[in-house]
């Protein structure tokens, strides 16, 4: 029963993590306002839901899940110290 509520979970954050993905790019290639206006929409959307299953604020999800720009990519770091 426990693992079906943490599929349950990891499929609200796999839907969520689309939809912002989703609205990221739609974000950055989109030219129409009234796309924009929908684009950001969704991405509200999939700060809102991850807000919900999580507890955390809307607003702190949104400063860590919506901040980006750009088309969504894996980051990659390559850090050194000489």
């Amino acid at each position: 029963m426990a693992s079906n509520l943490n599929d349950e979970k990891n499929k609200w954050l796999d839907w969520a993590i689309e939809i912002q993905s989703l609205a990221q790019a739609g974000l950055t290639y989109g030219h129409d306002v009234y796309d924009m206006e929908r684009y950001e929409r969704l991405r509200e959307i999939s700060a809102e839901m991850l807000s919900y299953k999580t507890d955390i604020p809307v607003e702190k999800v949104k400063d860590l899940f919506c901040n980006e720009t750009g088309y969504q990519t894996p980051k990659v770091d390559t850090r050194a110290a000489i």
